[in-house]
């Protein structure tokens, strides 16, 4: 009688040839393979690095590894026994190609100037997709040096032809609403609102950058700039629920701001009072 696995490797591919990684496709994906310089979060298999680069974008597939691409002879204690063959079903959402940043940051910086701007561009965009990852992890310092660089790159781009200006200042304005935000949930209201304040410069209808600003200067504790600000964006964007519920908190704030006035004012009178008797 065949056990659960051997049932299943039946069906499935041997994509080294050796029998260590089996592989069925459940469903295709599109466009290139997986590179090899991709980045791949929580990979902690061998086998499943090997797998990997057999699949494309949106693939959704399974796989055995036998214990050599596995947990080997040790197996991982208490969960994984000695010598066992491990199934992974695997769905590759998305992935970035770290070789192309790679390769531009082993430029010199003349070198770099002289590369077609829609490589810089990529590249800048690249940076921005991994640092959107690590702050989805709540890896603040590593978004935060990832936006950086991205900036850094897009203005020290020299010469630039006047088609090209829109280009890189469009790429700049969303590098720099990333890094508000995430000066923000640093705890660093004065830098966030030194960021969103230069995406007004360039653009100063720019909704998101008028919320950033008036966000900072909410928890600077400045709520007449705050209420200028999140007024602003909120002619620009009505409906939009994160600006109409900062909007509330703040008349919150603001309120509670009175009533401490207020306290305060009446403690001094009555110790004025008490002082005169």
């Amino acid at each position: 009688m065949q056990r659960p696995f051997e049932r299943l490797a039946a069906q499935m591919q041997d994509i080294l040839g050796d029998g260590g990684i089996l592989k069925r496709v459940i469903q295709p994906g599109e466009g290139p393979l997986v590179p090899r310089d991709a980045s791949v979060s929580d990979v902690t298999l061998w086998g499943l690095e090997v797998g990997l680069l057999t699949m494309k974008k949106g693939e959704l597939a399974h796989f055995l590894f036998k214990p050599k691409y596995a947990y080997g002879d040790m197996g991982c204690p208490p969960l994984i026994p000695s010598s066992a063959t491990v199934f992974y079903e695997v769905h590759v959402i998305d992935f970035l190609d770290s070789a192309k940043v790679d390769e531009f940051f082993a430029l010199s910086p003349e070198e770099q100037n002289d590369v077609p701007l829609a490589t810089v561009l990529d590249v800048v965009n690249t940076q921005r997709f991994f640092g959107n990852r690590c702050f989805r992890q709540s890896r603040y310092e590593d978004a935060k040096d990832r936006y950086k660089q991205g900036v850094t790159l897009l203005e020290n781009r020299e010469a630039l032809r006047e088609e090209e200006k829109s280009s890189v200042e469009a790429a700049l304005v969303a590098v720099l609403l990333n890094l508000s935000l995430t000066y923000f949930r640093l705890e660093r209201p004065t830098t966030s609102l030194k960021y969103g304040q230069r995406v007004l410069e360039m653009d100063p209808n720019n909704a998101k950058a008028l919320y950033r600003c008036g966000q900072a200067y909410l928890e600077l504790g400045d709520h007449e700039k705050a209420a200028d600000f999140l007024t602003k964006a909120q002619i620009k964007m009505p409906f939009n629920k994160d600006i109409n519920n900062l909007l509330l908190k703040l008349q919150e704030s603001y309120s509670e701001c009175l009533e401490k006035e207020k306290e305060m004012c009446s403690k001094m009178f009555a110790n004025l009072k008490s002082s005169r008797h």
